[in-house]
C-alpha cells in the first residue's frame, strides 16, 4: 500500500508544469479521488491513442469517476539515471462520458508542456477538435462541426483568448487546401466584426460589425478626448493667472 501511494504521488508530480507544492496537492487530490489501476485489462479496445509500448515508456490508469472502470490514462518517459531519473508526462487521455472509450488525449513535449490535443467533442468516436499550442498556450483550434471528417472552422488565439476565427461555410476546402469564406474578429471576447466571401474568390464582399460595440468605443474616446481638453485647459488658465 505504501508502494502504491508513493507511486501515485510521483506521477502527480511529474508532468505538471507549476510549482513543487502544487503538484504535490494536485497528486494527493488524485490519490483522494482516483484508484491507481496499473495494468488493468478492461476495455481493451478503447481507442486509446496514447503509445506506451515505446523503449523508456510506462503506463497508469486511473478511475475518476468511482465506478472501478479506469477512465483516464497517462504514459510517462523514464530519462535520466540514477539520482537523476524521473518521469516525464508525454500523454493523456480520458473517457469523459464513460462508455469505455477514450474521447480526448493530450500530447506533451520532453519538457511536460502540451503541444496537441485532439478530441471528439460529440462522442460519436471520430476525432473532430484538435488543438495546437505553442509554449503551452493554446494557439489554434480545428474543427470538423458538421461531421463530415473535415476540417472547417478555424480559431485562433492571442494570449489565451479567441482573436480571430474563420469558416469554411460553403465547404470549398480540402486536406491540402484552406478556403474559409467568413472571418470573425474578437476584442474582449465579443465578436466585432465577420467578413464574408460571397463568390468564394477568397476576398470579402460584406462586412457586418457590431455597431453596439463600435458606438460605445466611439462614446469612449470622445469622453477621453473630453476629458484631456479639459485638463488641458486647467493646465494652461493656471499658467495665465501666474504670467507677468
Amino acid at each position: 500500500m505504501r508502494i502504491a501511494l508513493f507511486s501515485a504521488l510521483l506521477l502527480g508530480l511529474v508532468g505538471c508544469g507549476s510549482s513543487h507544492h502544487e503538484a504535490t496537492a494536485q497528486a494527493q487530490s488524485e490519490n483522494r479521488r482516483s484508484s491507481s489501476m496499473t495494468g488493468s485489462t478492461h476495455a481493451a479496445n478503447d481507442q486509446g491513442r496514447c503509445d506506451a509500448n515505446q523503449p523508456g515508456r510506462e503506463s497508469s490508469e486511473y478511475d475518476t469517476s468511482g465506478d472501478d472502470i479506469p477512465d483516464v490514462r497517462k504514459v510517462f518517459l523514464s530519462v535520466g539515471e540514477g539520482r537523476d531519473a524521473h518521469l516525464i508526462l508525454v500523454c493523456r487521455e480520458a473517457d469523459l462520458n464513460g462508455d469505455g472509450t477514450k474521447d480526448v488525449v493530450r500530447y506533451y513535449n520532453d519538457e511536460g508542456r502540451p503541444m496537441r490535443e485532439e478530441a471528439d467533442r460529440n462522442f460519436d468516436g471520430t476525432m473532430d477538435e484538435i488543438t495546437i499550442f505553442e509554449n503551452g498556450r493554446i494557439v489554434r483550434q480545428e474543427m470538423d462541426t458538421n461531421g463530415n471528417g473535415r476540417v472547417d472552422m478555424k480559431v485562433f488565439w492571442q494570449d489565451n483568448h479567441p482573436e480571430r476565427t474563420e469558416r469554411d461555410m460553403a465547404g470549398r476546402s480540402t486536406a491540402t487546401h484552406w478556403q474559409p469564406d467568413r472571418w470573425e474578429y474578437f476584442e474582449n471576447g465579443r465578436m466585432v466584426r465577420m467578413g464574408t466571401d460571397l463568390d468564394g474568390d477568397g476576398n470579402v464582399d460584406r462586412w457586418d460589425r457590431d455597431q453596439e460595440y463600435q458606438d460605445q468605443l466611439q462614446a469612449e474616446q470622445d469622453r477621453a478626448e473630453a476629458a484631456a481638453e479639459a485638463d488641458a485647459g486647467v493646465d494652461g488658465g493656471a499658467g495665465d493667472g501666474t504670467s507677468g
